[in-house]
């Protein structure tokens, strides 16, 4: 018996009834097992050192102008596998499961975040960042070839949003851990930029979640766990649900949508549409990596998969090479 098979004998032993098992998982394609990792280990890991994670460290979670210490997409992903390792353990269900969703919900997201995400759905009419997520896991890394994901983590990371629910319990916990992350780091972020101050909460966000960010997850956390314990779903008491929508509601109108960052949203979306008509006209200038897909995807996926991909910052240099003329220093 080897560590991956004792490794997955535990599962079963430790495990509650209601956890996925890394033994019954299943790929699109089937490969040789990991003498030490379960197949969630492994899915997780090819995650972590893919270069579309690499890139979430500089792309904007909310503010796009920022210093060291606001949140950008992969800290507000780890605190999601942190958020979701917690309830998993409360709930005796798979940690491994939770940790590969989690990282992996947002390698699809746009640069600057939800502005870049309305911007190309704008242009093209339809987008939506968890499915580029699947779309980058399942055919854009690792040169076209894909991650070649268990099904249960790929369905984790396509249906952490929208309206259908993961098929696993692990999902629908990194799908709630998504909501109680962002709800209160974006709120830290917030406090942070000057923009809120803790008594401007809802008395009854106040009342119940306090106005830190780390009793707000506490508190949150310990709801889900305590109300899903035993049972073969995943849920928040309906008073914290309450709670939770009116601390979502507070958020999106007074950040989310704010006048205050609607410049540079605005910014943001220029930008990308700019290089969308760009490259749609000059598509032969796009890296060889991206042209050799034309015929299986056609020119519009194409451009799309190019410019979701940017980080903010490349996003900034590729816009200034194609439109700001160089400006040299005139030596006299």
């Amino acid at each position: 018996m080897d560590v991956r098979e004792r490794t997955e004998n535990m599962e079963y032993e430790i495990l509650s009834q209601y956890a996925a098992k890394s033994r019954e998982s299943r790929r699109l394609r089937e490969e040789t097992k990991c003498p030490f990792r379960t197949d969630f280990q492994r899915d997780r890991d090819r995650i972590l050192h893919s270069k579309s994670f690499r890139r979430l460290k500089h792309k904007t979670q909310v503010y796009i102008v920022s210093g060291d210490h606001y949140r950008t997409r992969m800290t507000h992903s780890l605190e999601v596998a942190q958020i979701s390792r917690t309830i998993a353990r409360g709930l005796q269900l798979n940690e491994d499961l939770v940790e590969a969703i989690a990282l992996g919900h947002d390698v699809g997201h746009t640069p600057f975040g939800h502005a870049g995400e309305g911007a190309i759905k704008k242009i093209i009419g339809h987008f939506a960042h968890n499915e580029q997520s699947l779309r980058v896991v399942e055919f854009l890394e690792k040169g076209g070839k894909g991650l070649n994901l268990t099904f249960a983590v790929k369905d984790g990371i396509v249906n952490h949003t929208g309206k259908h629910l993961p098929k696993t319990l692990e999902g629908r916990i990194v799908r709630i851990s998504d909501r109680i992350a962002y709800l209160c780091h974006d709120y830290d972020d917030s406090l942070r930029a000057n923009m809120l101050k803790p008594e401007n909460l809802p008395q009854e966000v106040r009342a119940h979640l306090g106005t830190e960010s780390s009793q707000m997850i506490t508190e949150m956390v310990s709801d889900m766990i305590l109300t899903s314990m035993g049972k073969g779903d995943i849920l928040l008491s309906s008073k914290m649900q309450e709670v939770m929508d009116a601390f979502r509601s507070f958020m999106f109108a007074n950040i989310y949508h704010s006048k205050t960052l609607a410049k540079e949203r605005s910014q943001a979306a220029f930008l990308l549409e700019q290089l969308y008509k760009y490259f749609m006209q000059n598509f032969a200038e796009l890296p060889a990596e991206f042209l050799q897909r034309e015929n299986c995807w056609g020119k519009q996926q194409i451009v799309v998969d190019y410019i979701a991909g940017l980080t903010d910052s490349y996003a900034v240099q590729v816009f200034n090479q194609i439109f700001m003329p160089p400006i040299g220093i005139m030596v006299l």
